[in-house]
């Protein structure tokens, strides 16, 4: 067998491998679009879901940086919607 049909082989299982896993993943993703929209059915509030998602990937330390920043940001902002003679007194 010559090199191009060695590397030819090696190329498609890597290709077919790849397509296997990506099926995996679609099958996978709408599963959990169904585990979503399970839940909005029985009332629960999916945003609120997703964000509980999210924050149980991420370790305490992670999760109370982006807490600090969080409030740190709107204490920003909320000192800058006062009328300015709030903001001189």
């Amino acid at each position: 067998m010559s090199d191009a049909g060695i590397a030819g082989e090696r190329i498609r299982s890597f290709v077919e491998r790849i397509e296997q896993i990506e099926g995996e993943i679609a099958d996978l993703n709408e599963g959990k679009k169904e585990i979503f929209a399970e839940a909005k059915g029985e009332g629960f509030d999916v945003k609120v879901i997703r964000e509980i998602v999210k924050l149980r990937k991420q370790d305490q330390d992670e999760r109370d940086e982006h807490e600090t920043l969080l409030d740190l940001y709107m204490r920003a902002m909320d000192r800058t919607d006062q009328p300015e003679e709030a903001k001189a007194a």
